[in-house]
């Protein structure tokens, strides 16, 4: 069944052409479709040339947004020791050692990021199933499993994502609020398409990037000019 469009999203899509979109001129669009009661965020949805059920086609990294995410970051942190009071000093919301692992297992979910040091992972391990379908999990790739726990607090409430493509090979990541100026998105989705350049699976073979669409988060579809994109240096985005 299809669903029906709201009037307020019909008439934005009226403002929407079928083409791709200078970059700059897209996230300008974006903003002028971003008309809900609330602030809404922006949003890149990207196909990639990739099938992620074989191993060496899958993606899943980290960016650091430039200009940050402008969302308030939840950090949690599980951990040993002195390891425990270095990443509540580095400004961790929820710190613990077991005792925060049971409380996770019944149900405790008040937080967007969960880092662990590498030394409780196996005890970690038996979260997965409540963590995995949330893309809550700790992992190496994501950054999330570190002995230095300042630095990755601080880099996640900077800023820093995690991301990965799924199973159809589309990635869906958050780069800013759709009140930041279409100058500051630029530089964020900028960053964002040297990062996916950069981690380009060993196994990705022929055209790497197929389309790359940008909205608000209740707004309409906007398609991002790839080429442009790519070929823009990281100056002309700032």
């Amino acid at each position: 069944m299809t669903r029906k469009l709201s009037r307020r999203l019909q008439e934005l899509q009226k403002k929407v052409e079928d083409r791709p979109y200078d970059p700059l001129e897209a996230l300008n669009l974006l903003k002028e479709t971003a008309t809900a009661k609330f602030p809404e965020s922006a949003e890149a949805h990207i196909r990639l040339g990739i099938d992620p059920k074989y191993t060496d086609q899958q993606l899943r990294t980290t960016v650091a947004l430039p200009k940050g995410t402008g969302q308030t970051v939840r950090v949690a942190v599980i951990a040993r020791g002195e390891k425990v009071t270095e990443a509540s000093n580095a400004g961790a919301d929820l710190v613990g050692s077991e005792e925060l692992i049971d409380e996770i297992q019944k149900g405790m979910m008040d937080f967007d990021l969960l880092i662990a040091t590498p030394d409780v992972m196996p005890q970690v391990a038996k979260l997965g199933r409540l963590l995995g379908p949330r893309g809550l999990m700790p992992s190496p790739k994501g950054g999330t499993v570190t002995f230095d726990l300042a630095q990755a607090i601080q880099e996640f409430k900077a800023g820093k994502l995690e991301f990965r493509a799924d199973r159809t090979g589309i990635v869906h990541v958050l780069f800013g609020k759709a009140s930041f100026s279409a100058e500051d998105l630029l530089v964020n989705l900028k960053a964002l398409q040297e990062t996916i350049d950069r981690n380009r699976p060993s196994g990705a073979k022929g055209r790497y990037w197929r389309t790359v669409y940008v909205s608000s988060t209740m707004g309409p579809s906007i398609q991002v000019d790839i080429n442009a994109l790519r070929d823009m240096k990281v100056g002309e985005a700032a």
